[in-house]
């Protein structure tokens, strides 16, 4: 049975960065007193739509990186791939907090859209043969 340890620490790594998004929505519901929903509160939003949004791509990315690796072609790059990916997402999430650190949201999407497109392409010459 292989060891997958970029998808293993892939995983790892967002469930932990998944729980960092959880906890910085807690902080402001438990600053607000808004206990379900957002209540209207922007900066609520912006960290729920944070949360979400790494949601929506992390699956994506941890099934891709998973794929390649069980194709015994991901070799080093792979981790560095997936590293690029989560400093995006903190970026991103920084970003979604508006303020000084906006700049990160407009990194942390182009990071997120890059590590997509080039695995997906991987993976696909990986099933074309071509690599």
């Amino acid at each position: 049975m292989a060891i997958l340890q970029v998808t293993l620490t892939a995983a790892a790594a967002a469930a932990v960065l998944n729980l960092w998004l959880s906890l910085r929505i807690g902080a402001v519901r438990q600053a607000t007193g808004i206990s379900v929903g957002d209540g209207g509160n922007q900066a609520l939003q912006r960290r729920m739509r944070a949360q979400l949004n790494f949601v929506e791509n992390t699956a994506f990315v941890l099934v891709l990186i998973g794929a390649i690796e069980l194709s015994g072609k991901g070799s080093w790059w792979l981790a560095y791939v997936a590293a690029a990916y989560f400093i995006g997402r903190i970026a991103h999430a920084f970003g979604m907090d508006g303020g000084n650190m906006q700049f990160g949201r407009m990194i942390g999407t182009l990071l997120t859209m890059l590590v997509q497109l080039g695995l997906a392409v991987v993976a696909a010459l990986i099933a074309g043969g071509v690599m």
